[in-house]
């Protein structure tokens, strides 16, 4: 028997069949699916300013007091986390001194700055994930650092590069203005700051901004309130290895089921008198492995170990297979079990070609098969078949960033845990002590919102500043449908500009290859600008637009994938068509294709669509 599906959505398909039925699958997702969409798609957050502006506030470093800066740089890096980090030490190695590093934080880390929750721990290997490994001759102490380690090695960055001297923290850019006689930018900051710059490189990082759920009464509730982002250790007692015992006789609400709170719903199972997990979509967790580095492994590795590694896990996740799979983890086995590799195996084993028809099914149900697999692991560990139901996800694997956890699930097992399961439509709204969902009001002393970071929102709203270039043309304005650049660095009229953000570039699962690739493609085009005695670089109108064509042509096939997807931040909750997301600011060729581009436009050494004077 079919059931209506809220807000006139497809109706339910009825149990699950037996044996795999394709039709039923596909019903079954386009079901759920529209449980979860909302019109308001991404703009259902709500901006960490005004009122919320507290949730965005620095809890870690006591804010020191000093005189405005009124001088002048070469080299201004707006952002201190890992892409503004390896920008510096790339352009640090091609000769440029005068750099400065200005960010809000108190340090350096960027995203490992702000995240010190509890649990906080990379999802990607460490060994290609914390960069210039083999510059500083570290190895990480696990497989999957925890975030101490992580921040402790971006200090080192800067420390071991000279990143530091005449670097401005907490400081946050409040305005950038170009002026073209002088050939330089104007940058302004809370500070009372004026810094003129001959070249500003803008990092705003792509999870650094914290958002909010705009559910009615936010603002209601009396109880204790943070973001994962700025966890607050006086109220939860502990530190980021656990230990919350100040949460002994607390009840505590946290909402988000994402990558945080995977790693930290563990932590506040173990501590807190009671522990409520809001849920609206169930994530699809996988087995982690994580472990300690094995020291004879690591005194094996050869030098140019680490880019090999990482490059090995770009073109293997990336669905290109390879000879060998170096890294061999969860994200490795869903690429050669869902793209192209699955497909050339399936082909050999029936001896004949495959239309694309018959690509699409197969990999449907392959798709089907790795899901089964999580929904079993999930079935086989949570001891109430209940929660266990809730806790599956209905969606294709590669709808959602993958996720792995080795304790999320067992946290269910404990009495002292509840599954707030919302059935795809979230929380009604806050009471002054409590939350609603349905007609049931779940009483909380705290609420911790793990709802992630802005993506998909406008650059200049992620950066919290507005750039006018040329003839007082505003950057909001120019990418007010989208961004517009060429190579995904340079947009023309804001000359000396470089943008180090997802803005029509190749984005690899490692944000680190991703930033590593972009680094030494700006310290190139800086050399040569240098080289060349010039006080101007700008990208050629013609080779933006050709650039801004290029993506829109390339990111076609990944828009059709995402639009029967559950929505999420890679899709701009369902909004495939938003001009600032994800889906919109990669390249759809892939990464290696990409970064195989960039190394290919270098080589010719003419800069084409790049002009210096």
């Amino acid at each position: 028997m079919t059931q209506s599906a809220p807000f006139g959505g497809p109706q339910s398909p009825g149990p699950q069949p037996a044996s795999y039925d394709a039709e039923w699958v596909r019903a079954k997702y386009a079901h759920e699916r529209a449980k979860r969409l909302r019109t308001d798609s991404i703009d259902q957050f709500v901006e960490v300013t005004a009122e919320f502006s507290h949730y965005a506030e620095d809890p870690y470093t006591e804010r020191l007091e000093r005189e405005p800066v009124d001088d002048a740089v070469q080299i201004l890096v707006i952002g201190a986390g890992i892409g503004s980090l390896l920008a510096a030490v790339r352009l640090r190695e091609q000769g440029f001194d005068d750099i400065r590093i200005i960010d809000k934080a108190g340090d350096v880390g960027g995203t490992w700055y702000w995240n010190r929750y509890p649990g906080a721990q990379c999802d990607i290997e460490s060994y290609i994930y914390m960069p210039l490994l083999e510059e500083l001759d570290y190895i990480p102490s696990r497989r999957y650092a925890f975030g101490p380690e992580i921040r402790r090695h971006c200090v080192r960055i800067a420390e071991h590069f000279d990143l530091y001297r005449n670097s401005l923290l907490q400081t946050a850019v409040t305005g950038m203005e170009w002026d073209d006689d002088a050939g330089r930018w104007t940058v302004s900051t809370d500070r009372g700051d004026r810094i003129s710059a001959q070249i500003v490189l803008v990092s705003p990082g792509p999870l650094s901004r914290p958002k909010l759920p705009g559910i009615p009464g936010i603002n209601s509730f009396e109880g204790h309130t943070f973001h994962t982002s700025r966890w607050d250790y006086s109220y939860t007692g502990g530190d980021e290895t656990g230990g919350l015992d100040k949460l002994r006789d607390k009840r505590i609400g946290i909402v988000g089921t994402g990558a945080t709170a995977l790693q930290c719903v563990p932590h506040l199972g173990a501590s807190a008198g009671r522990l409520l997990v809001f849920q609206r979509t169930p994530a699809a967790v996988d087995a982690r492995g994580d472990r300690p580095t094995d020291p004879e492994w690591a005194a094996g590795l050869e030098p140019g170990w680490q880019r090999s590694r990482m490059q090995n896990f770009t073109q293997v996740t990336a669905g290109m297979g390879a000879d060998q799979d170096l890294v061999g983890d969860g994200w490795t086995q869903v690429a050669l079990d869902l793209t192209g590799p699955a497909v050339l195996k399936e082909m050999e084993r029936r001896g004949e070609a495959m239309s694309m028809e018959e690509i699409g099914e197969f990999l449907f149900e392959e798709d089907f098969k790795s899901m089964e697999k999580v929904r079993g692991r999930i079935e086989s560990i949570v001891e109430d078949p209940d929660t266990a139901e809730k806790l599956k996800p209905w969606y294709k694997r590669l709808c959602k960033r993958l996720s792995f956890h080795d304790a999320y699930l067992q946290t269910f097992n404990r009495d002292n845990v509840e599954l707030v399961d919302t059935d795809g439509r979230g929380i009604d709204h806050f009471t002054t002590d409590g939350v609603v969902v349905g007609d049931t009001e779940y009483k909380v002393d705290a609420l911790v919102f793990a709802t992630g970071f802005e993506v998909g929102t406008s650059y200049t709203r992620r950066s919290g500043f507005d750039i006018v270039g040329r003839d007082g043309q505003r950057l909001s304005d120019k990418w007010a449908k989208g961004p517009k650049t060429f190579h995904g660095l340079q947009t023309h009229d804001f000359p000396n500009c470089f943008f180090l953000g997802y803005t029509q570039t190749g984005i690899a699962h490692n944000y680190v290859h991703t930033a590593e690739e972009r680094a030494r493609h700006v310290a190139y085009i800086l050399a040569e600008w240098a080289a060349r005695d010039g006080s101007r670089i700008e990208a050629d109108q013609s080779a933006e637009d050709e650039w801004v064509t290029t993506m829109a042509e390339s990111t076609v096939m990944g828009k059709q994938f995402f639009a029967d997807c559950t929505p999420s931040y890679l899709d701009s909750e369902g909004d495939t068509e938003n001009p600032d997301s994800l889906l919109s600011a990669g390249y759809g060729g892939g990464p290696v294709a990409f970064f195989e581009l960039l190394e290919k436009w270098r080589a010719a050494g003419d800069l084409e669509g790049v002009t210096i004077r």
